[in-house]
């Protein structure tokens, strides 16, 4: 069955219930049925679509009309550089370029610009085969240039089964969105969530500028359900002004992209006690593959959360030597986009490599330990930034921490952090503990007191605007 198939099954079954809302629109699931004939009629199978159009349900109904169609959408994120947006068009090739408006001056003119529109010609769903490209996630490379994530139906249609299941998706559900859509967070507000009838609600971007206006909007909007960043749950814990704002309906929270610091989800439980959390994990290559339902009796400030047991039928192991997280999974992706072509995943006996230190904790489950291409090297030592991050975020006031490595002409290079409060604190009183905690050359040369950590669009930590806080 094509990754399309439950959702117009769902458009079927419940007709009238609403399936896409943002701030200027909304379509139920008959009329995106609708919506989804007539403009995949702009597209043939196996074809590469890019799109070029900011979140909401004019872009889902598009990126839905092309897997409609057996194509392959190409989610683009339009706050990037034109050079980049150049960059990425060349390496992908797609045949067309959807969007709003005049043709953008990065797009080569050996591109074709669709113009959004609906066509009053339609046509059915396409049976794509389960090992054709869905979509293609174009994602920060090693290499420094943006490389592309191929997902097939296979693969994205394990993941939304799965999480639907799990997390008891339905159509009494109303999802909040906020992942962008090159994000691989959107694969579960999009499929899903609609594959079981759930309401997609577009949070305004706005919004996360003023978590107590989002508080506000979630509670406006009955939302029974919201996948995000730890980033901005830290924000709304601190600024959200959760506890005059109830959200009865707010039955689970999901997060995954990032380490959420124990002591600031411990405090978000008890703000919103009758909400259930999960934590979520994964690289954009395997989306999930790992998730731990978080149980309240286990928060304690000093100890990182785990990440939990395999998720979507996942075989995980641990390489011996390294530490290094391995899966195989019908999740995992296809392979790597590069200059028009599929280049297909280097598996190591099936297994994807994620680049990620794990271990085993005492209750069986994964607990994750950093990136291992993180690692700095101290004055000769091997140095695991999560685990300075760690001992920062033991201390009560500290909200969020983020530890860099700074070139270093005699050491090679330094730790530097960046620090948010929760309160007003003393630096004395948080080095105190840190230096009986970690070796000398762990302690960071610099520290910064910021209000907020820098994000990327997809919400996650940006590790290079940080390094220029410190220049």
């Amino acid at each position: 069955m094509s990754l399309l198939a439950a959702i117009t099954q769902q458009c079927h079954k419940t007709p009238n219930k609403t399936a896409l809302q943002d701030a200027q629109s909304q379509l139920s699931y008959a009329e995106l049925e609708q919506r989804l004939r007539h403009l995949s009629s702009l597209f043939k199978p196996g074809q590469r679509i890019a799109v070029a159009m900011d979140r909401g349900v004019d872009a889902a109904s598009t990126i839905l009309a092309i897997v409609y169609a057996g194509a392959c959408y190409i989610p683009l994120d339009l706050k990037n550089p034109p050079a980049r947006l150049r960059h990425i068009i060349e390496d992908a090739q797609p045949t067309a370029v959807i969007g709003l408006g005049n043709k953008p001056d990065w797009l080569p003119n050996s591109i074709t610009w669709q113009p959004f529109q609906i066509p009053a010609q339609q046509q059915d769903i396409y049976p794509a085969e389960p090992e054709s490209l869905a979509a293609i996630l174009y994602t920060s490379g090693s290499t420094g240039h943006p490389k592309g994530v191929a997902l097939s139906h296979r693969a994205m249609r394990n993941f939304a089964d799965w999480a639907g299941d799990t997390f008891a998706l339905s159509a009494a559900d109303k999802i909040a969105s906020l992942a962008p859509f090159y994000f691989d967070l959107s694969v579960f507000d999009l499929f899903a969530s609609l594959s079981r009838g759930a309401t997609v609600s577009f949070i305004p971007q706005a919004l996360t500028l003023s978590p107590s206006r989002l508080s506000q909007w979630l509670a406006e909007n009955a939302i029974s359900t919201c996948y995000t960043v730890p980033s901005l749950l830290a924000f709304l814990t601190l600024k959200g002004d959760l506890a005059n704002t109830p959200l009865p309906q707010l039955r689970q929270i999901l997060f995954a992209g990032e380490v959420f610091p124990t002591a600031t989800l411990k405090t978000l439980t008890t703000l919103l006690p009758q909400t259930e959390f999960y934590n979520l994990y994964g690289p954009t290559e395997t989306n999930v593959c790992c998730y731990w339902p978080v149980e309240r009796s286990r928060l304690t400030d000093n100890r990182p959360i785990p990440i939990g047991i395999a998720a979507a039928d996942a075989d995980l192991k641990i390489a011996p030597n390294s530490g290094e997280l391995w899966v195989k999974s019908a999740n995992n992706f296809s392979g790597y986009w590069q200059q028009g072509k599929l280049h297909p995943a280097e598996f190591k006996d099936g297994y994807y490599p994620t680049g990620d230190k794990v271990s085993l904790n005492a209750c069986g489950e994964y607990t994750y330990h950093g990136r291992l291409d993180r690692m700095l090297k101290c004055a000769g030592f091997r140095v695991e930034p999560a685990e300075i991050e760690a001992a920062f975020l033991a201390h009560p006031h500290v909200a969020q921490c983020a530890v860099i490595g700074l070139a270093d002409p005699t050491a090679g290079q330094r730790p530097a952090a960046a620090l948010v409060l929760s309160q007003n604190t003393p630096l004395a009183d948080i080095m105190l503990p840190l230096r009986k905690r970690l070796a000398a050359y762990m302690l960071p040369s610099q520290i910064k007191i910021i209000d907020r950590l820098p994000t990327l669009n997809t919400g996650k930590i940006d590790y290079s605007a940080l390094t220029e806080l410190f220049k």
